[in-house]
């Protein structure tokens, strides 16, 4: 704001407060050190007198009171000649309610108990005030909470009683009318059932009621919900607590339904204001401000859990985020925001007028004339031309939150088998058998009517979808596995109702990868991480997961709970990676490697919060840390929906060194328990789901090894001790875990242990034995393992890394890097390398689509062959008998059975 302003500008607004607005005439004359500022132009200054107004009263109450009816006048003026945007009216409004509600509890306190600390006593402040919106005469919605344990009591006083007094003294402090005026109206009405409740509650009370019994309008409510005033940390541990009841992990749909009850409500309640004309309720009419809020509320409430940076606490703020999210379109955040700005604007015209807490246009015309005038219009019918074409606008963008009218499905058995045949169904008689077993309540999912509701208007788009999936029948049943599984499904049927396109990648899920219906089963919400487009995008590099992980975090956060956070997200990855295979979406290649990246920054998160965990409790080894050491399909960065984690822990420094925690453990016993931290923290089953199976296996000695064993110890035990087949196995190794000094001095370790000389005839007998061996305790599983099977991928890695081992070359852990040296060098035919990526790419898609080996269901060949880059089912099997013969070959001319070509 600059200094001074124009000096017309400046003296319309005055002749229009003092002419228009009967309030403002009156403070104009109350402080005249205000008033001068204001002719003058500056306004800063005006402020700064206005929020001194009261410095000589000699009770805060009265102080409070000068200051707020000064501050009226200057914000007033300032607004009318346009020099505050809007924004900063509302903000400044807040700011003086904030630090008022702060002095008045100061205030209490120092009357009530003047030598105890203010702490067991905290306010929050909801609605506009959360939100920072006040209005210009507007009352304050508060929150008081206390804790019986810390509150500062007087003798003979219990917490209860303590509490209830120092709120209702509180209240009499800002609404308390004399003939300086009042501070703001106070409206308790958004507690817990206010009706017989006291004003204060205890915090645990209160948790407790927003856990269990809170009411659908309480959600959007808490959205606007910040601490003013008070003991924060006691706010801040309640926000805290109550935070999954406001922002819900799952999608909520059924938000819409809630928020759009309570708007038909308001509609009802107030139907003369409702509308557009004289009398308009610019509040709760029709297209006025409220349904803007309830429309940025709504969007927030579906999607807010799961993206932060929606829970804006303001509108404007909110429609602004939804729009850079995608959540609503470009023209609807332009339209809703310039008709808030406007309506709120007319808003405080009204209010400017007597200093009343009023929403509506005058009926009578004189009045409205008078508004429109304040305003600098001509007369009230260009204030109606003003606003009608916003409200009208408005009206129609939060109409759409309704929707078309709900379909049904019919109940009788003709009905409903006709209308089944209509949409598709081959098989009509046993979907109508299916749906009236849906319909008799059995199922846990579907004991509620909320439930039920939900179902019968999702059913309908889904019977279609279904119909026309590849193979009808089976996506049925595998629907009604989902359905019976589900402990609660009312969300889930919201969703499937308002996101039709996911009924589409439901139907695809359903028809041809059981292993990601099994996991929809047990967790439903993973359909959620659907709706968002990056779901169909292959994951970032490692370092952006972590980020995005790590993101998520919340304050407090204890150990289980993170793991529980990053199980999840790493799940709805990796669920999301799944569908973007059988929907075609991406290259099964591509795809392994999208699984690689996520696992490879679940083992960093998860040993990140294991190491820490763990040295709070026994400290850390001076000069040590533990290194982690990715082998087969991870080292080699590939894994499959299927895939388990080959890791190995080490750790450097002395194996004699102690940790200096307050319970200290040498090295050997520290890095031990540490890596069996780190194992359960990655495969232990916990609320979030399963995440990984890890194989240790690879450690030195095996089995019989300890589960870490020092840089030095490992490096020997490669040299003088290890099989030929850890050697191989190492040609995939790759350090996941450690510093970059760490992670570097075990690389050249594995780089020494590679390059050394060996005795090429015994490497190629060890190798044909072990390949032997390996095809008598494991042989295929079904005709289509494109892995354990002739010319399989097995045969390949064991023909590559025989190769790399024999010659000292191609040392790289991505198996198709290593093929492609070695075609350089021509130890590898050409074919080769498009051997391995179709055999890859049939792996990485029957892990989904018949996780046994099996042939796969007829109407799931198409898919299968197509995302394998083959016109048909039998030109796919045609490909991999060529694949496999032509790895079949290299591994025979490896071993020196003949010439590979």
């Amino acid at each position: 704001m600059e200094a001074t302003q124009g000096e017309n500008m400046v003296n319309d607004a005055l002749t229009r407060a003092a002419v228009f607005s009967p309030f403002l005439k009156l403070q104009l004359k109350r402080f005249p050190n205000v008033t001068s500022a204001l002719g003058k132009g500056r306004f800063d200054q005006a402020m700064t007198r206005a929020r001194a107004a009261g410095a000589e009263a000699q009770t805060v109450a009265a102080a409070l009171r000068r200051e707020r009816s000064a501050l009226a006048l200057a914000l007033g003026v300032a607004d009318l000649a346009g020099a505050m945007p809007l924004e900063q009216v509302i903000g400044t409004l807040s700011d003086f309610a904030d630090d008022a509600v702060e002095r008045a509890l100061q205030d209490t306190f120092a009357q009530r108990t003047p030598d105890a600390e203010p702490l067991g006593f905290a306010v929050l402040a909801l609605g506009k005030h959360g939100s920072r919106e006040l209005n210009y005469s507007s009352d304050v919605d508060l929150l008081f909470l206390f804790d019986p344990e810390t509150l500062p009591l007087k003798p003979r006083e219990d917490a209860a009683q303590a509490a209830v007094r120092i709120g209702q003294r509180l209240i009499e402090t800002l609404q308390k009318r004399d003939a300086e005026g009042y501070v703001f109206r106070v409206d308790m009405r958004l507690r817990p059932t206010p009706e017989v409740t006291p004003v204060a509650l205890p915090v645990n009370a209160a948790i407790s009621y927003y856990e269990t019994s809170a009411l659908p309008w309480e959600r959007a409510a808490f959205i606007r919900a910040r601490a003013v005033a008070g003991d924060m940390a006691l706010s801040a541990y309640f926000l805290d607590a109550i935070h999954p009841f406001v922002w819900r992990r799952s999608l909520d749909f059924g938000a819409i339904g809630e928020v759009m009850s309570i708007t038909g409500r308001i509609r009802d309640h107030y139907a003369q204001g409702q509308a557009f004309g004289p009398g308009f309720d610019l509040k709760r009419g029709r297209g006025g401000i409220r349904e803007i809020e309830f429309f940025a509320q709504v969007q927030q409430l579906i999607h807010g859990g799961r993206e932060p940076a929606l829970r804006a606490p303001a509108t404007l703020d909110a429609l602004r985020a939804l729009r850079d999210a995608g959540k609503i379109t470009p023209d609807e955040a332009e339209a809703l925001s310039d008709a808030y700005q406007l309506f709120r604007t007319i808003e405080h015209r009204l209010q400017m007028v007597d200093d009343r807490q009023t929403h509506s246009l005058p009926e009578d015309n004189e009045a409205l004339d008078n508004v429109a005038h304040l305003h600098g219009l001509g007369s009230g019918d260009a204030l109606l031309a003003l606003l009608r074409e916003p409200v009208t606008r408005v009206a129609g963008i939060y109409d759409t939150l309704r929707g078309e009218a709900e379909e049904r499905l019919p109940q009788g058995i003709g009905a409903l088998e006709e209308a089944l045949l209509r949409a598709g169904m081959p098989d009509p008689a046993a979907a109508r058998m299916r749906i009236e077993s849906w319909r008799s309540g059995k199922a846990r999912s579907l004991r509620t009517q909320a439930a039920r509701d939900a179902f019968e208007a999702m059913l309908p788009g889904l019977i279609r979808t279904l119909a026309a999936a590849p193979d009808p029948a089976r996506a049925l049943n595998r629907f009604d596995d989902i359905v019976a599984r589900l402990p609660s499904g009312i969300n889930f049927f919201r969703l499937l109702e308002a996101q039709p396109e996911l009924q589409q990648v439901l139907a695809a899920i359903l028809s041809h990868a059981p292993a990601l219906a099994d996991q929809l089963g047990r967790r439903p919400e993973l359909l959620d991480g659907l709706i968002s487009k990056t779901a169909f995008e292959p994951p970032p590099p490692v370092e952006a997961l972590i980020k995005e992980f790590r993101r998520a975090e919340r304050g407090g956060e204890d150990y289980q709970l993170l793991l529980d956070r990053v199980r999840r997200l790493v799940n709805e990855r990796r669920f999301a990676l799944g569908v973007q295979l059988i929907t075609g979406a991406a290259d099964p290649i591509e795809v392994a490697g999208g699984y690689a990246r996520v696992a490879e920054a679940a083992v960093r998160m998860l040993a990140d919060a294991a190491v820490v965990e763990f040295e709070e409790k026994h400290g850390r080894v001076p000069g040590s840390e533990l290194l982690i050491l990715a082998l087969g399909r991870l080292g080699g960065e590939g894994l499959t929906q299927a895939s388990d984690l080959d890791l190995i822990y080490l750790f450097t420094g002395s194996f004699e060194a102690v940790s200096d925690g307050p319970k200290p453990l040498g090295a050997t016993e520290y890095f031990n328990r540490l890596a069996q931290r780190v194992t359960a923290a990655l495969n232990v089953q916990t609320a979030a789901g399963p995440l990984y199976e890890v194989d240790t296996r690879l450690r030195p000695s095996g089995a019989d090894g300890l589960l870490a064993v020092s840089l030095d110890s490992f490096a020997e035990y490669q040299a003088k001790q290890a099989w030929t087949w850890e050697h191989m196995a190492l040609t995939r190794a790759r350090p996941v875990y450690g510093s970059g000094e760490g992670q570097e001095a075990l690389q050249q370790t594995i780089d020494t242990v590679l390059n050394a000389e060996r005795d090429a005839q015994k490497l190629l007998a060890d190798a044909a034995k072990m390949r032997t061996e390996m095809a008598q305790h494991k042989p295929p599983q079904g005709p289509l393992d494109v892995k354990l099977g002739e010319g399989g991928l097995v045969d390949l890695e064991f023909a590559v890394h025989t190769l790399q081992l024999k010659h000292r070359i191609a040392f790289h852990p991505r198996l198709e890097r290593a093929i492609e040296q070695l075609i350089a060098v021509k130890l590898v035919p050409p074919g080769v390398e498009e051997a391995h990526f179709l055999l890859a790419r049939i792996l990485v898609t029957l892990r989904l689509v018949s996780p046994d080996s099996a042939i796969p269901p007829e109407a799931s060949q198409a898919l299968v062959a197509r995302v394998c880059g083959q016109g048909s089912w039998d030109a796919l099997l045609a490909a991999q008998r060529e694949a496999r013969q032509r790895i079949s070959g290299l591994w025979r001319a490896v071993k020196g059975e003949e010439n590979a070509e």
